[in-house]
């Protein structure tokens, strides 16, 4: 299968059919928790309940990308993404990472990592679900190493259909939102991007929840 994808976690020097797409190196999960003091969740939030939605805005100097956030896709991602985007965690956190496969089709843009290395998180990992949904155009998943559990902040969104059948063979990553506005958006931060590992990021200026 021909594709470029490389592995960003530190100790990880295989391409990605080991190491995924991106990685997190964070302490396992604690048990389900409410948001600290500081209004972001210190452990695996609450579920968003399956039929449940939420549209999230994430605003870059490109211009805006807009999500629907669907609990029914995996509800325990879906949650995890709306309480981080509620409280904030995401305001000023790049995309750290623009792939692209063999041929030069765009692949993925990567975020959600605060240190933009593209190993850190928010401090803790959050269960694994199945995979309820297709990769395509405009998918959102949660990036995570090889290792059970391993998701926390980090995601990526999909840019072109023939990534599907490379992200599927893995079928590990939670797909938990959908872009509806703003693809050109994405599709211009992967072209801005000088390197799969940016030199000047875009950031994610601020990230907005709202229920439909």
């Amino acid at each position: 299968m021909s594709r470029r994808i490389v592995a960003l976690a530190l100790g990880c020097a295989v391409a990605a059919a080991a190491c995924g797409v991106g990685t997190e190196s964070l302490a396992p999960s604690g048990p389900v928790g409410l948001p600290t003091a500081g209004g972001c969740p210190s452990s695996q939030p609450p579920a968003l309940p399956a039929g449940e939605t939420r549209t999230v805005t994430i605003e870059t100097s490109e211009g805006q990308i807009v999500l629907r956030v669907e609990g029914s896709l995996s509800p325990i991602a879906a949650g995890n993404f709306a309480a981080l985007a509620t409280c904030g965690y995401y305001d000023g956190v790049v995309f750290h990472r623009a792939a692209t496969l063999e041929d030069g089709t765009p692949f993925v843009i990567q975020g959600g990592d605060p240190t933009g290395s593209g190993s850190g998180g928010p401090g803790y990992t959050i269960q694994d679900e199945p995979v309820t949904a297709t990769y395509q155009r405009g998918t959102v998943a949660m990036a995570r190493s090889n290792q059970p559990n391993s998701q926390g902040s980090q995601f990526f969104i999909v840019l072109s259909d023939a990534a599907g059948p490379i992200l599927a063979s893995f079928n590990t990553y939670a797909i938990f939102a959908t872009v509806i506005e703003g693809m050109d958006v994405a599709d211009a931060i992967h072209a801005a991007a000088d390197a799969e590992l940016p030199t000047n990021p875009i950031a994610m200026d601020r990230v907005t929840v709202s229920s439909p």
